[in-house]
């Protein structure tokens, strides 16, 4: 083999981590853009252009899990965020939940809350405490479930 040859592999090698780079991220994006719809894993392979096998075998290569949990994950991220950023506005955990596209909201808080270590409502609470608005702690107790 000439060192031009293995030159031309490693090329090609970094070149095919390129693309399952890519396709991951792309992936990610597209479940990120349409959060208010449930993770669907043959619509985003689909998409994408390659098969579903493909997209998981991706996924557990370049992040160690399936596409459908890693997608949720970062989808949990989100909702976090946009709990801890509620601060002073009058919203609810369903409302944000479901906003990104978490539907079966038991399931849902019981994910979180192995996550996170705290339930959403929990952590809704200590983003408006921390605003100042322990005065409307009771009428936010009705309102955060």
């Amino acid at each position: 083999m000439t060192i031009n040859s293995s030159m031309g592999q490693m090329d090609a090698g970094r070149q095919a981590s390129r693309s399952r780079n890519y396709l991951v991220r792309k992936a990610e994006t597209l479940a990120l853009a349409y959060n208010d719809r449930p993770l669907q894993v043959p619509s985003l392979s689909r998409t994408l252009g390659v098969s579903e096998r493909t997209l998981r075998k991706l996924f557990n290569e370049i992040h160690g899990r399936p596409p459908s949990r890693h997608l949720r994950m970062l989808r949990l991220s989100q909702v976090r965020g946009a709990l801890l950023s509620a601060r002073g506005h009058l919203v609810t955990v369903t409302e944000i939940a479901t906003d990104f596209g978490f539907t079966e909201l038991g399931r849902f808080s019981v994910e979180y809350r192995k996550v996170f270590g705290e339930s959403p409502s929990e952590t809704l609470r200590q983003a408006c405490l921390s605003n100042g608005m322990s005065a409307n702690a009771s009428k936010f107790d009705r309102i955060a479930g």
